[in-house]
């Protein structure tokens, strides 16, 4: 049995409470000595005192004294880290073995490389490591050994179904013997629903997804399947799988996470609850398996499993992005971004739901050759800002705003 100390950067995310949760119920085997949070001090005072946390990572000084305030009458204040670079530092921080990288979005992206390039086990939640920066990070991981295990239940699911002995992180060409990829997504809310209705779909309806409790930002991405896109360009980088050889299929009941298709015509699938801590367990204790809170699945109340293919036309983002990842590592920055701008827009009412595709879109064709400035995150979040001014100027215009 290993002994380890944890960093949960995101901790007051969905994803960050889960891994206190498995943590917690392990005492004799995990110890957090740092959590960050963005914007819920109160929570993240909470949570570090729950878990008598060394250290805590704020975004700036407001934060910090929100934080102080929030933590009167307790026990000993926990040092207090404050901004972007306190954030990277305790990523890469020698005091923890490893990083739960939790952040949302681009936002995340310094931190969890920071993690990689210090050598740590990364479990990786945060989806842009790889979508903006997927050969840079990979790169790190193999340069610095660092142990490289996806979070996502989908990446989560394929890496226990490849062959025994294949599964290291870092690998540069697919496992022997496999065929392809199957990512399951459950359609979200709107997989049924009329198409001549999407353009009227309120915030409220887009996060209400059927099977999983997720953030806002991650639901509507649901909704949408750009989320399942992201997830095909993660798995192309973690797996070192070319496009052609990953597939989407829906699967409403989320039961099956995702499967593995081999030569031979085996299919090896991994099921489970709807619920992230059993992938946060496995890789919290991988290549051992621990208890997770995680109820049984029961197969017979089920009663059934159903697959059907995508809908491309209802749901143009997964297009979207085979046809970003496809061209390369340029436009994966502008869909990830623009993506992101178009769904805070929708979600402060500013923009209709199907303008997030058409936002989307729009970057996409604008987008230029990116160079050299691939090689260096500075110059992947030089991009990041340049994808988002551009989708900033596309909600401006009347196409942006309307219903498509």
């Amino acid at each position: 049995m290993t002994f380890r100390t944890v960093t949960i950067l995101g901790a007051t995310g969905s994803i960050g409470a889960s891994t206190l949760d498995v943590i917690a119920r392990h005492p004799q085997r995990y110890r957090v000595h740092a959590l960050s949070a963005h914007t819920r001090m109160e929570l993240l005072a909470a949570q570090a005192a729950a878990s008598q946390a060394a250290v805590v990572v704020v975004p700036d000084e407001e934060a910090r004294q929100r934080f102080v305030d929030s933590w009167q009458g307790r026990a000993r204040l926990p040092e207090v880290r404050v901004g972007a670079q306190a954030l990277a530092e305790t990523a890469a921080d020698p005091a923890s073995d490893t990083v739960m990288a939790a952040i949302v979005g681009a936002a995340g992206l310094p931190s969890a490389l920071a993690a990689a390039r210090a050598g740590k086990r990364v479990l990786l939640a945060n989806k842009e490591a790889l979508v903006v920066a997927g050969r840079l990070f990979m790169d790190a991981v193999r340069q610095s050994g660092a142990e490289l295990l996806p979070i996502d239940s989908e990446h989560n699911a394929i890496f226990q179904c490849l062959p025994h002995g294949t599964r290291a992180s870092g690998a540069q060409q697919p496992a022997p013997g496999v065929r392809r990829l199957l990512l399951t997504a459950s359609g979200g809310p709107f997989r049924t629903r009329p198409l001549e209705e999407l353009a009227g779909v309120t915030p409220d309806q887009a996060c209400a997804h059927p099977n999983w409790s997720m953030g806002r930002k991650i639901s509507v991405d649901s909704a949408t399947m750009l989320n399942k896109g992201l997830e095909v360009i993660e798995a192309h980088w973690l797996f070192a799988m070319p496009p052609e050889r990953i597939d989407v299929v829906i699967h409403p009941q989320s039961v099956v996470h995702s499967m593995v298709e081999y030569d031979d015509g085996s299919v090896l699938a991994q099921l489970g609850q709807p619920d992230m801590r059993t992938p946060i367990a496995y890789g919290l204790a991988f290549p051992e398996r621990i208890a997770s809170g995680v109820g049984a699945l029961d197969l017979a109340r089920l009663g059934r499993l159903d697959f059907e293919a995508p809908d491309l036309a209802r749901f143009p983002c997964l297009r979207l992005a085979f046809e970003a990842l496809r061209a390369g590592q340029g436009a994966c920055v502008a869909l990830n971004a623009a993506n992101e701008v178009a769904v805070e827009a929708f979600l402060q009412g500013a923009a209709p739901y199907t303008a997030i595709a058409a936002i989307i879109d729009t970057v996409l064709q604008g987008q230029t050759q990116a160079g050299s400035r691939l090689d260096s995150l500075e110059g992947l979040l030089d991009l990041d800002r340049e994808a988002r001014a551009r989708a900033r100027e596309a909600l401006q215009r009347p196409a942006g705003r309307a219903a498509h």
